[in-house]
């Protein structure tokens, strides 16, 4: 068996589903139900005897213990935790609470069950924590890409909180012996991400006439990954990586955000039409975020050669899977916009 934190949320669900999908082994999913996590990302494994869920704040030190006692998975994947840099500029508190008291949390519970093994199961127990490259902070256009030596320079409370939380895992590695594993992935994309990210919301406003709202000039350059390839990589990290070791996961597929919005426009032109024209029509600038990052890149070239995984998906044949998919599930997208999602929206772009 293995343990997943944050598994109703948009990577950690696609972890889930990919998991069992690929055998047999059991999963135990903790998830506090947060705004942004579902359980109807989990609907179709309802009933599956191999997905147990809990739902559970991972601050809860002494019942995820138990937890881990009573179940005994080989593995932790951790994916719990705040995500949304806009989210983090206008209530960094939360971030501070999940993604390093609840780090913290987590790595002292897997520590205490961990050291009271078996040697053979200790020996083969694995922590991986899933990060960001947000944490390496910004490039110039001329940068090299994000390497798993570059320091740290987070620019955001979101950045800077995962930040915290890989320096603790890192510490837990080389003070106690906790055999860690850190993933640093690039931007995901694909079902079941939570509307305020830009490829879901830029589908949901193109579909209902409503702008488009781009930060800045537009320019800020991502490298975008299609979050089936992210799974298949932490499934290879969790199976052949190194304990202390940190491997950066990107899709190769750096982008400009006004070049992302325009590519979606012209998929959703072809595949949904509009009668009221192109929906590069609704492309509308906005105000710039605070501290925005203007380039993200990955150098994937250690998870490639040490563990010899490579995305599969092109950002084309992923945006198109992509968008197929908010196409087939508008229900999906509907039931969790709710009230509160729309206030959000309109307090975060409403005054740009």
């Amino acid at each position: 068996m293995i343990l997943v934190t944050g598994g109703a949320g948009f990577i950690g669900a696609n972890f889930v589903l990919d998991w069992l999908a690929h055998g047999d082994e059991p999963v135990l999913n903790l998830d506090l139900l947060t705004y942004a996590g579902n359980l109807e990302n989990l609907a179709s494994i309802e009933n599956h005897p191999g997905h147990r869920f809990v739902r559970l704040d991972i601050c809860e030190r002494d019942t995820v213990l138990g937890l881990l006692r009573e179940h005994r998975p080989r593995a932790i994947v951790h994916f719990a935790a705040e995500s949304h840099v806009d989210r983090s500029i206008h209530g960094p508190a939360a971030f501070i609470r999940t993604n390093i008291e609840g780090s913290f949390s987590l790595l002292e519970a897997a520590r205490e069950h961990w050291g009271a093994l078996p040697e053979a199961e200790k020996a083969a127990f694995r922590f991986l924590h899933v990060s960001t490259d947000e944490v390496y902070g910004s490039l110039g256009p001329a940068d090299p890409a994000f390497a798993e030596t570059t320091p740290y320079q987070p620019n955001s409370p979101y950045s800077a909180s995962k930040a915290a939380s890989d320096h603790l895992v890192r510490a837990w590695h080389h003070t106690y012996g906790l055999p860690t594993l850190t993933t640093n992935c690039s931007n995901n994309y694909g079902p079941l991400q939570f509307p305020e990210k830009l490829i879901p919301l830029m589908i949901g406003n193109a579909l209902a006439g409503k702008p488009l709202p781009v930060y800045g000039d537009g320019l800020n350059v991502r490298d975008w990954l299609y979050v089936g390839d992210h799974c298949a990589a932490i499934r290879r990290v969790l199976q052949a990586g190194r304990p202390g070791e940190t491997y950066n996961i990107g899709g190769n597929q750096e982008m400009t955000n006004i070049a992302v919005v325009r590519e979606l426009c012209r998929l959703l032109d072809e595949l949904r039409p509009d009668p009221a024209g192109p929906r590069s029509r609704l492309i509308t600038h906005v105000r710039d975020r605070p501290g925005h990052d203007r380039r993200y890149a990955i150098d994937a070239r250690k998870i490639a050669g040490e563990l010899g995984w490579q995305p599969a998906e092109t950002f084309a044949s992923g945006l198109r899977r992509t968008v197929a998919w908010y196409l087939d599930n508008p229900g999906w997208v509907e039931r969790i916009t709710s009230g509160r999602y729309t206030e959000w929206i309109s307090r975060n772009y409403g005054a740009r």
